[in-house]
């Protein structure tokens, strides 16, 4: 269905409102894939916070101009869905590397993250960065350390002292 001048407007305008605050982009060639299949997708998308789009290259590319995505705008051929990661940079890669396992006709083409541009055989790359969380648990285990060997250092003088009074306490019993 052709879309008309007010909602070709619409549609870039919320691409280009969730292109401003989106972590990455992951293009993918989705030639093959029935209707219950893209169903299925979309799903997981938004259980995965990831804004997933099927829309015209040229309304993307506009979308994108003034972004940190607007490095991928030569690259726009072809039929592409566009799967953008609101709340995790990761989590466009991920979904898409789950969902290329069990359906071969989904094909990353490129991957843009913090305006640099990959080819699509960066997703696992994309894919295997830390969530919010385990980004957190990381930073908190870097930080607890030195407290944690600073507490051991402090703790061994004692320690040593102890090992010594129990030596010579069993050196005078036998």
């Amino acid at each position: 269905m052709a879309l008309n001048l007010t909602q070709k407007q619409e549609v870039v305008a919320e691409l280009a409102e969730v292109a401003a605050s989106a972590h990455s982009l992951v293009a993918s060639e989705y030639l093959g894939l029935s209707a219950g299949q893209l169903t299925d997708l979309r799903k997981k998308a938004r259980e995965q916070g990831v804004y997933l789009k099927v829309a015209k290259n040229t309304l993307v590319s506009r979308a994108v101009e003034n972004t940190d995505y607007a490095v991928v705008q030569d690259d726009l051929v072809g039929p592409l869905m566009y799967a953008f990661s609101k709340e995790d940079p990761g989590a466009a890669g991920r979904l898409i590397k789950e969902f290329v396992k069990t359906n071969d006709k989904l094909k990353p083409r490129l991957v843009a993250i913090g305006g640099q541009k990959y080819p699509g055989t960066h997703v696992d790359v994309l894919a295997s960065l830390p969530t919010r969380d385990e980004a957190l648990s990381m930073l908190l285990s870097v930080l607890s350390q030195p407290a944690t060997q600073l507490v051991r250092l402090l703790s061994e003088p004692a320690s040593q002292v102890t090992r010594v009074i129990n030596a010579a306490g069993q050196a005078k019993a036998a």
